[in-house]
C-alpha cells in the first residue's frame, strides 16, 4: 500500500477518492483502478441504517467497517470520524481504534455533535480552542506518523468565509496534515482557500451532487490548487436508483428476466468477488 501522503506527492493533479460504505463496495473502486478510498460516513448511515447524516453512526461500527474493508483490500483508505465522537479524551481512542483498523488517513469535523451533513443547513460549530485541542490530540495519538490527520471546519456556512480561514489557519498550526474547508459556495470562495493554503498543506476538496459547492472535475479542481478529491455519497445515489429500479421491475413483473440486462452475470459477479481465487486457495489447503 502506498501511504497516504506519498500517493498525494507522487499524483500529477488530484488524487480522487470515491466513497466507499463496504468490502463490495471497495473492491470494486480497486478493481476499477482507484489508489485512495474513501469510507464516508454519510454512506454508512444510508446504507448500515438507513437514515440520514445526523452523526447517528457510532465509532465501533465505523471501526468495524475499516477493518473488514482491510481484510478485503489494501490500497489508501481515508475515514470519516466526524466529530470524534466526543472531546479530545474521546478523539485519541478514536484515531488508535481506527488507526490499528487500517485507516490511512483520519478526518475530524469542528461541528458540534450531534453533527450533520456539511451540505444541509443548521449546523453549529465548537470553539476553535477546542477543535485545536482535538487536532493536537489526534496528531498525539497516531503511532505511525504516515497516518494522516485531515481537519475539517463547516464554518463558511456558520461564520463566513474569512473566519473559514482563520480557523484554517489554526488548525494547520494545531498540526493538521492535510485541511479540508467544508463547502465553498461560490469559484471565488474556492481560490480564496486555494490561494492562500495551496503551497502550504494539501487540500481537499468535497463533491457532493446537488450540494452547495460548484460540480466540477477532478482535473478542473487540481488547476485551482485542490490535492484529494473525494466524491462520498455519489455511490449510494447510483444504487439507490438502480435498486429502486430493480424493485420496481420485480414488483409489477414477478420476475428478474425484465431486468436482466442491467444486472451482473452469475460467474461474472463470483469473479469481481474472487470466488475462482478462493476456490484455489481451499484446494490448496485441502487434505486428500
Amino acid at each position: 500500500m502506498i501511504p497516504l501522503d506519498s500517493l498525494i506527492q507522487q499524483t500529477q493533479g488530484a488524487v480522487v477518492a470515491p466513497g466507499v460504505y463496504d468490502p463490495f463496495t471497495a473492491n470494486l473502486a480497486a478493481q476499477a483502478g482507484f489508489k485512495c478510498l474513501y469510507l464516508s460516513g454519510a454512506s454508512l448511515a444510508y446504507t448500515q441504517l438507513g437514515r440520514p447524516d445526523l452523526g447517528l453512526v457510532t465509532m465501533t461500527e465505523v471501526a468495524n467497517s475499516i477493518a473488514a474493508i482491510r481484510d478485503r483490500t489494501d490500497i489508501a483508505l481515508i475515514v470519516d470520524a466526524d466529530t470524534g465522537y466526543g472531546n479530545a479524551l474521546n478523539v485519541q481512542r478514536t484515531v488508535r481504534v481506527f488507526e490499528r483498523s487500517g485507516a490511512s488517513g483520519i478526518q475530524l469535523e469542528d461541528q458540534t455533535f450531534p453533527k450533520r451533513c456539511g451540505h444541509l443547513s443548521g449546523k453549529t460549530l465548537i470553539s476553535v480552542d477546542e477543535m485545536v485541542g482535538k487536532i493536537q490530540a489526534a496528531c498525539d495519538a497516531r503511532v505511525g506518523k504516515a497516518t494522516q490527520i485531515i481537519a475539517r471546519t463547516d464554518s463558511i456556512a456558520v461564520e463566513g468565509g474569512n473566519a473559514a480561514i482563520e480557523r484554517g489557519e489554526r488548525y494547520l498550526e494545531a498540526g493538521a496534515d492535510v485541511l479540508f474547508i467544508e463547502a465553498p459556495q461560490s469559484r471565488q470562495q474556492q481560490l480564496m482557500i486555494t490561494e492562500r493554503f495551496q503551497h502550504r498543506v494539501p487540500l481537499l476538496a468535497n463533491m457532493v451532487e446537488g450540494g452547495v459547492t460548484p460540480a466540477s472535475s477532478a482535473d478542473e479542481l487540481a488547476e485551482l490548487g485542490f490535492k484529494l478529491v473525494i466524491f462520498p455519497g455519489g455511490l449510494a445515489r447510483a444504487v439507490f436508483r438502480q435498486a429502486t429500479a430493480y424493485f420496481e421491475s420485480l414488483k409489477t413483473y414477478g420476475s428478474t428476466e425484465p431486468f436482466r440486462d442491467r444486472m451482473a452475470a452469475f460467474d461474472e459477479l463470483n469473479k469481481a468477488i474472487g470466488l475462482p481465487e478462493m476456490l484455489k486457495t481451499a484446494e490448496r489447503y485441502s487434505t486428500k
